[in-house]
């Protein structure tokens, strides 16, 4: 069971679910790279994605990994209020509202730490927390908590599904998400356009925060596209597992205005 503790000089986070939609998969083919242009007609307009409908909640199923939520009272789950208590002190003024999660490679437990970031802040009730998969190579977040995947980002980035429809209320978690939705054939061609960033825009105006699930640093192209759409930016790494010179060279490789810190991952 992963155990969380904040390690170097800031970080920490949080998880639940609610779903949005019509709990059907949508059909069509990987648009290409030309489809995906930033004036493609099919990509959705902000009038679209920020135009709001009743939604309805949807009972999750979720892991025992996800501790914030299924062990509350265990120390793993600590570690998670911890690390929630300790990015509010980092964000005193509030202004953090999109923050990426991401690690130097793979297996290193970022969604993970991103799903169970997400349940412990919604258990502050006054607060609406979203949680996006934007890891649209392997996404992870809709196993987690036992719902389909698709419609997600893709299909409302595609014109394939409204943002309503693809945005799940987790009931009993008080927490939303955004799943990756169809997996593209070219991710990186379909994060790049403005579609995407007036779907994290939208996110912002229904949401107090939004916690991003995003791929790891190396040796993809994902993150310095993700970047500049969120406000923070937190590296999760696995004790005994993560070594130095990548902690090194995954912070180098992020804005350094956006990184405020590491968490230690799977403390024994």
């Amino acid at each position: 069971m992963s155990r969380i503790q904040h390690v170097l000089d800031k970080a920490e986070l949080e998880g639940a679910i609610r779903r949005t939609r019509t709990l059907g998969g949508t059909g069509g083919r990987d648009i290409l790279p030309e489809r995906l242009s930033r004036t493609s007609p099919g990509t959705p307009t902000a009038a679209q994605l920020t135009a709001e409908r009743p939604r309805r909640v949807v009972a999750p199923t979720l892991e025992a990994r996800l501790v914030a939520q299924t062990a509350p009272v265990g120390s793993a789950a600590e570690q998670y209020r911890a690390l929630r208590t300790r990015l509010g002190l980092l964000d005193r003024h509030g202004s953090s509202q999109v923050l990426l999660v991401t690690s130097p490679g793979p297996g290193e437990g970022r969604s993970l730490t991103a799903a169970n970031l997400a349940l412990t802040m919604g258990q502050d009730h006054e607060r609406r927390i979203c949680i996006l998969d934007a890891d649209l190579r392997r996404p992870n977040q809709h196993a987690l908590f036992g719902v389909p995947q698709t419609p997600g980002l893709c299909d409302v980035v595609l014109g394939r599904a409204a943002l309503d429809d693809a945005i799940v209320e987790i009931g009993h978690c008080d927490i939303a998400m955004l799943p990756a939705g169809t997996v593209p054939a070219h991710p990186a061609e379909l994060l790049g356009t403005n579609a995407v960033h007036r779907v994290v825009q939208a996110l912002r105006g229904r949401f107090d925060c939004v916690l991003v699930d995003a791929p790891a640093v190396a040796p993809l192209a994902d993150i310095a596209i993700l970047s500049p759409l969120v406000d923070a930016i937190v590296v999760v790494v696995r004790a005994g597992q993560t070594e130095k010179p990548a902690i090194r060279d995954a912070i180098a490789a992020l804005d350094p205005a956006r990184f405020i810190g590491v968490v230690l991952n799977d403390i024994r």
